[in-house]
């Protein structure tokens, strides 16, 4: 049946009519190409999950990487968990229903839980731009400037302004009056692409997502940028080739998801409101809510000895047979 010929659930209330359910348009009404989504989008679940996860407990149970650089990817491989297990259960399921619904409460919720990772992820690197520049540039003085202490707090600021930041874009999507019609083009409930749905005026939610993309996207990007162009500064002026290659291989790995990271978010959110492209806009959110949660735990392993000889210690812990 065609997605355009589903009526909406409606709800009366005060003599007004609510949309009680929203319809998600996933990537193809093909059976096959459903088929294979399934059984793609299912097997990059399960590598996010057991990759982040290793990156936990390998870090967790090694004493020597119980410091600031790893409790931040700790913290980093948490909200890739989170990133991702608010859109592939409900993707996954829709995938396998003829009619892919979800409820009201239901995309409030996602919407919820998907922004406020996505925030504290933004932030988050910022934090970790910081612990490297204090790590390449302040060397001697790392313990004052980024001890245990510190680290604490940067990680509740990174927890706590992405739930703010969430609420209030959720609080502000939820007051909107949505009377049909109720396809959201899209295969999760995402901001851009709910606004044009609502029957009542959306400029103060579009004024809000722009001062947030303002300050929690482009402040947090010039941030990094800044860290960043302090510590190539700092490693080109390191006279052995060794040395440099040394300094660069600890923060390579966070430079990379970053850029990989960034790129995707401008792409959604930082562009005209009226250039806004359904398709391209699945395309782009399969970057950040599917790839990156996917790929985090590969280059941060491949690239870094420490953690792949924790992961090595682990294995053998688990599996003793394989020492």
């Amino acid at each position: 049946m065609p997605l355009t010929n589903q009526s909406p659930k409606l709800m009366t209330f005060n003599n007004q009519t609510f949309i009680t359910e929203f319809i998600l348009q996933g990537f193809s009404e093909n059976p096959f190409l459903e088929i294979l989504a399934i059984w793609v989008f299912l097997l990059l679940y399960i590598m996010t999950i057991l990759g982040n996860s290793l990156i936990i407990a390998s870090i967790w149970v090694t004493p020597g990487l119980h410091t600031p650089m790893y409790f931040l990817l700790i913290n980093l491989a948490l909200l890739d968990i989170i990133c991702t297990t608010s859109v592939m259960p409900k993707l996954l399921d829709n995938l396998m229903e003829e009619k892919k619904t979800i409820s009201f409460v239901g995309c409030m919720t996602q919407l919820y839980v998907f922004t406020w990772a996505l925030s504290s992820e933004l932030i988050l690197f910022t934090a970790m731009a910081y612990d490297r520049y204090v790590a390449i540039c302040r060397p001697l003085h790392y313990s004052t400037l980024m001890n245990n202490k510190i680290c604490g707090v940067l990680i509740a600021i990174v927890w706590i302004m992405g739930g703010l930041n969430s609420g209030i874009h959720t609080a502000m999507l939820a007051k909107l009056s949505f009377c049909g019609p109720n396809i959201i083009e899209h295969f999760f409930c995402e901001i851009p692409p709910i606004l044009p749905l609502s029957c009542s005026s959306t400029k103060l939610n579009e004024l809000m997502s722009f001062v947030s993309d303002l300050f929690l996207v482009g402040a947090n990007f010039l941030l990094t940028i800044i860290s960043y162009g302090f510590i190539i500064a700092n490693i080109l002026k390191i006279r052995s080739e060794e040395g440099k290659k040394k300094a660069f291989s600890t923060c390579s790995s966070h430079l990379i998801v970053v850029t990989m990271y960034y790129f995707s978010v401008f792409s959604a959110y930082m562009s005209p409101g009226n250039s806004y492209s359904p398709e391209k806009g699945k395309v782009i959110a399969m970057l950040y809510t599917v790839l990156s949660p996917v790929l985090n735990p590969l280059i941060y392993t491949l690239r870094n000895k420490d953690v792949k000889a924790a992961l090595r210690k682990l294995f053998v812990k688990l599996f003793p047979f394989l020492e």
